[in-house]
């Protein structure tokens, strides 16, 4: 907090409309940076110091319930630790960032460069197919129970999340590619260095710009937008009692996670937009005065989202605590598991006949405070 602190006070006054346009030299084009204006530099600064010290250790102790706690793992606790992982490991980086935004100077080489936004969009797009695999998985147990060994056995899910894997390492190449250390110019004329996009023609930042959103979050986001739909009016032909409750918290995690990440990609549309105006020599739209500068906020917000999965847990379990202490997170995951296949000596007709439309129990326990079923293991 003292290298923020000290940041506010030897900066000079911010000026919101002051930014970097989009610079054509030698054929190559540059992107403007995060780093381009003060006071949303300084607010994301803020915001990624509070992110790490939630994050880190929430996405911590969510690793460490599941491997040193939970004597079950089932389908849903195998994604939500790749998930921590995913979380945890980002939550790591935002410290290098959070140097960044604060100094508004990049002090960490070409290859720090490359790297740490290499393995920063890998950890984004992981967290992001995750979540959509678990509304996949959830989608598949609460419409088509019956179907749940065939669809979503644990050895389907670790190939799917290997697979996951090697996707999200392979399409965040480009960051390895078009990431690199240049000089900048600020208000004073300045020079400082900066870790910013610089691509050889404009048409790539087009596809970049495009990729990003259309896969990193249009298309996971329809995913989950419509699994959940499926599921609730999978929930609302049942007589499954508390389902209201549950369909809010399934409406919450849903809205959460477009807060988080709609502004990030919109600014992102407002760029790509812009950016097919300067290559037909049009004159720039309004809304990119107001959207390069509030790149550094609008990445901020979009890492909150990976420190807010352990805030949710701990109020879903908030009933375990009193009995379990420390382990509580690890009987929620074991009380919310359902691994795919079925007791021994529970014939599969019986088995669902507990209520096989009811929404995993990770929901109806956290704001029901009901004990999970014995006959059955809900994931």
């Amino acid at each position: 907090m003292t290298l923020i602190s000290s940041f506010f006070l030897t900066r000079p006054a911010p000026s919101f409309f002051n930014h970097t346009e989009l610079k054509m030299t030698d054929n190559t084009v540059e992107d403007s940076s995060i780093v381009s204006n003060d006071a949303t530099t300084a607010i994301g600064a803020l915001i990624l110091g509070l992110v790490f010290l939630l994050g880190v250790p929430g996405n911590l102790f969510i690793i460490w319930s599941i491997l040193a706690r939970a004597r079950q793992r089932s389908v849903t606790t195998l994604l939500i630790l790749n998930l921590a992982c995913a979380d945890g490991f980002l939550m790591c980086l935002t410290i290098f960032f959070l140097i960044y935004l604060a100094r508004q100077n990049w002090d960490f080489g070409d290859l720090m460069c490359k790297g740490l936004f290499y393995l920063c969009n890998t950890n984004m797009y992981a967290s992001i197919f995750l979540i959509t695999l678990m509304s996949l998985h959830r989608l598949v147990a609460v419409v088509w129970p019956h179907r749940v060994a065939a669809l979503a056995s644990k050895k389907m899910v670790v190939r799917a999340i290997a697979v996951l894997w090697a996707l999200v390492f392979s399409i965040s190449i480009p960051a390895l590619v078009f990431r690199q250390v240049r000089y900048d110019h600020d208000e004073q004329n300045n020079t400082r260095l900066v870790c910013a996009s610089n691509h050889s023609r404009s048409r790539y930042v087009v596809y970049q710009y495009t990729f990003e959103t259309v896969v990193g979050f249009l298309v996971p986001y329809g995913v989950i937008v419509n699994s959940y739909v499926c599921i609730l009016r999978r929930l609302r032909q049942t007589k499954f009692r508390r389902k209201v409750r549950s369909e809010k918290l399934i409406l919450a995690i849903v809205v959460m996670f477009g807060i988080f990440w709609l502004p990030y990609h919109l600014i992102n549309i407002i760029q790509l937009t812009n950016k097919k105006e300067v290559c037909a020599n049009q004159p720039n739209i309004f809304p990119l005065h107001l959207a390069k500068p509030s790149r550094a906020v609008t990445s901020a917000l979009a890492f909150i989202s990976s420190c807010a999965n352990p805030i949710l847990y701990t109020f879903a379990g908030k009933s375990y605590i009193k009995e379990d202490g420390i382990a509580f997170m690890a009987r929620l995951f074991e009380g919310t598991s359902l691994d795919t296949g079925i007791k021994k000596g529970i014939g599969l007709k019986d088995a669902f006949s507990v209520d096989p439309n009811s929404l995993p129990l990770i929901f109806v326990n956290a704001f029901c405070k009901c004990a999970p079923p014995q006959k059955l293991k809900y994931f």
